[in-house]
Formats: C-alpha cells, sequence, structure tokens
C-alpha cells in the first residue's frame, strides 16, 4: 500500500467511525474504500471488522465518560446477538467476491429508508416486544450484521427506540452490542484468511478516533448534522458497488 492509500484508509475510518456511532452506515463507506485500493469484496469485508471493533470500544468508552452508558442495558441482548453474528460471518465467508459486492450493492441502496428516517422512540417508553420476539430480533440483526456489518447500527437504533430508547441512549447500547457482535464475527473472518493486517490497523486508526468523537457529538444532538452527507455517500458508492460508473 502506498501512501496515499494509507492516507486515505485512515480519513475514511475516522469520517465512517464518527456517522457509525450517530446512527449506523459507516461500513457503506469504508468497505468500498478497502475494494478501491485493491482488496476483494470478501476480504473487505472481514478486514473491516477489525475497524469497528476499535471504533466501538472507543465510542463506548468516550459514552461513558459522557455520563451513557449503555452496558447494563445491552447485557440481555447479546446472546441472541452473537450466536447470529458467528452464523452470518460463516455463511458470508463462503460468499464468492463478485456476489459479496453485488450482494452489498444492492444493501446499500435497501438501507437508504431507515437513513432517511429518524427513528423514535416507543411512545409509552416501554417495549411492545415480548422476550421470545425480542430474541428473535436481536438474533436476526446478528445474523446480518456477522454476515454485512454495513447498516446494522441503523438495525439496532431502530430495535432499541422501538423498544423505548432515546436516540442518545439507543446510540450507546448499540455501541456495546457492536462491540459483542464484531468480536463474535471477527475470529471467522480471521480463519478464512480474509483479514488484511496493514489496512485492518489503518482503518482501525481511523475508526477509533471517529468512534470518541461521534459518542461526544452523539451526546450533544449532532446527528442531523451526518445524515445528509450519509445518504450522498450511500448513493454514489450503491452505483459504483453496482457498476452504473
Amino acid at each position: 500500500m502506498d501512501l496515499y492509500d494509507s492516507i486515505l484508509l485512515v480519513a475514511g475510518g475516522l469520517f465512517a467511525g464518527v456517522f457509525n456511532t450517530l446512527a449506523g452506515g459507516g461500513s457503506l463507506v469504508s468497505v468500498p474504500l478497502l475494494v478501491l485500493v485493491g482488496l476483494p469484496g470478501t476480504i473487505a469485508n472481514g478486514t473491516n471488522r477489525v475497524g469497528i471493533f476499535a471504533q466501538s470500544v472507543s465510542a463506548a468508552r468516550s459514552f461513558r465518560a459522557e455520563g451513557v452508558s449503555g452496558v447494563r442495558q445491552g447485557l440481555p441482548l447479546l446472546l441472541p446477538i452473537a450466536l447470529g453474528s458467528v452464523i452470518g460471518a460463516f455463511v458470508i465467508s463462503h460468499v464468492a467476491d463478485d456476489t459479496f459486492e453485488w450482494l452489498f450493492g444492492l444493501i446499500m441502496i435497501a438501507l437508504l429508508p431507515p437513513i432517511l428516517v429518524r427513528p423514535k422512540p416507543a411512545a409509552d417508553g416501554q417495549s411492545r416486544w415480548s422476550r421470545s420476539t425480542t430474541f428473535i430480533v436481536f438474533f436476526a440483526i446478528g445474523l446480518y450484521g456477522g454476515a454485512f456489518q454495513a447498516g446494522v447500527g441503523i438495525l439496532l437504533v431502530l430495535a432499541l427506540a422501538h423498544s423505548g430508547y432515546d436516540l442518545v441512549k439507543a446510540n450507546s447500547i448499540k455501541v456495546v452490542i457492536n462491540t459483542v457482535l464484531t468480536a463474535t464475527a471477527l475470529p471467522v473472518f480471521i480463519a478464512q484468511g480474509q483479514v488484511l493486517l496493514v489496512p485492518a490497523l489503518l482503518l482501525a486508526t481511523g475508526y477509533a478516533t471517529g468512534g470518541a468523537i461521534g459518542a461526544r457529538v452523539a451526546v450533544r444532538g449532532g446527528e442531523r448534522i451526518i445524515r445528509p452527507v450519509l445518504v450522498a455517500a450511500v448513493l454514489a458508492l450503491a452505483g459504483k458497488m453496482l457498476g452504473a460508473y
């Protein structure tokens, strides 16, 4: 990797880490960047997980420093998330590169509606789901996150908002859950030889910094700043991945 690629990954990780913490969807930027610097799609997907893990840990610590910790509320959700994550990671690690990039492009388009619509907490502050439904919902999110990661934060925020949490609290819980989700999926990609250390560490440097910044911005109500930029990035990168230009 040359200097330009290194700077691109650190800067891209920083940018992705900020709005990944604020809402979700950072992988919609970082995975295509890894492809842009020469990694096949499946290896980009695995390598990206190192950055996501660094960002999630950094953001969780930053939320805690700001007085908003999601550890206690996230604990009951970790089992279904972890189970789904391992299965999803195993399945996607056996998909061909061309197929993965095509699927990833479609997912980027599919995630536009939840990006455009700000999730609202349940009006009564209570979840409308039973325990079994909650398990199934978060298992499904873990399954998706283990496979693709991109946009899983958005799905988590939507689910947590439905469970009665405001957006700041939902984001603090989300990064705790995402830490475990990534930690359980990452060994699968390492075992399949789909993680490259140098680009992973470069991306992680930016991601960790972005996670810390994003948590502070989230607590201070800065999510609206990121949303238009994220939409534009998703549209542009989806076209690239789908071969529109």
